[in-house]
C-alpha cells in the first residue's frame, strides 16, 4: 500500500510518500515541504497548495492518503489555515476517490515512537531509523508527513480488523436475539 502523509499547513505543509510492505516493513518514496508566501492572499496561497497536492497525487499515484487532524491549538489563526490547508489536500483526494483519513498528532507520535507525548525530535529520530534514511527529513513538517504515512500504514489493518470483528459481533448478537425470539414464541405457543 502507497500512502501520502499530509502535515498541513500554509506557511509550510509537510508532504510524504511511503510504501508498506509485509508486516511492519515501510519504505521511503518521496518527501517534501511545499512553502507559500504569508503575505500572499489567502485563496492564492491555497491554490498553490492545491496545485502542489495534484502534482503529487499524479506523480506518486497513492493509495489512500493521511493527514494531520487539527486537534488543538492556542492559535486561532494558525489553526484555521491548517484546517483550510487539511481541506484542500482531501478535496483534492476526494476529487480521485481516494480514501483520505484523518490522524491526531498523539496517535502519529504513538504509532512512530511509542509514546502519544513525544517531542518533534523524537518523531524525527524514529522517522529517519524506521524507513532507513542517512538524514532526517528536515524540517519536521516533513518528517511529520513520512510519520502520518508509517502511522496509517501500521493502524489501517488494525482498524479494518477491529472493525470487522465488530460487525461480526453484531451479525452473532442479531442471530442470537432471533433464536430467543423463536424460543420465546414457541414457549408461549406451548403453553397455550
Amino acid at each position: 500500500m502507497r500512502v501520502f502523509g499530509v502535515d498541513p499547513g500554509l506557511t509550510r505543509c509537510g508532504f510524504g510518500v511511503v510504501d508498506g510492505g509485509p508486516g511492519r516493513t515501510v519504505r521511503p518514496v518521496a518527501v517534501d515541504v511545499v512553502r507559500t508566501p504569508a503575505d500572499a492572499d489567502l485563496a492564492v496561497r491555497l491554490l498553490q497548495l492545491s496545485d502542489a497536492v495534484e502534482r503529487w497525487l499524479d506523480a506518486y499515484r497513492p493509495d489512500v492518503v493521511a493527514v494531520e487532524r487539527v486537534f488543538s491549538q492556542h492559535n486561532v489563526r494558525t489553526a484555521m489555515g491548517t484546517a483550510q490547508a487539511g481541506g484542500v489536500v482531501a478535496l483534492s483526494a476526494a476529487r480521485r476517490d481516494l480514501p483520505v483519513v484523518f490522524h491526531t498528532p498523539s496517535e502519529v507520535k504513538a504509532a512512530v515512537t511509542g509514546s502519544g507525548r513525544a517531542d518533534k525530535a523524537q518523531v524525527t529520530a524514529m522517522v529517519t531509523k524506521l524507513l532507513g534514511l542517512k538524514v532526517a527529513p528536515k524540517p519536521a513538517d516533513a518528517a511529520d508527513a513520512l510519520a502520518l504515512a508509517i502511522c496509517h500504514l501500521w493502524r489501517a489493518p488494525m482498524k479494518t480488523r477491529m472493525e470487522e470483528a465488530q460487525a461480526r459481533a453484531a451479525e452473532l448478537a442479531r442471530a442470537h436475539r432471533a433464536k430467543l425470539a423463536q424460543a420465546v414464541a414457541k414457549t408461549g405457543r406451548n403453553a397455550q
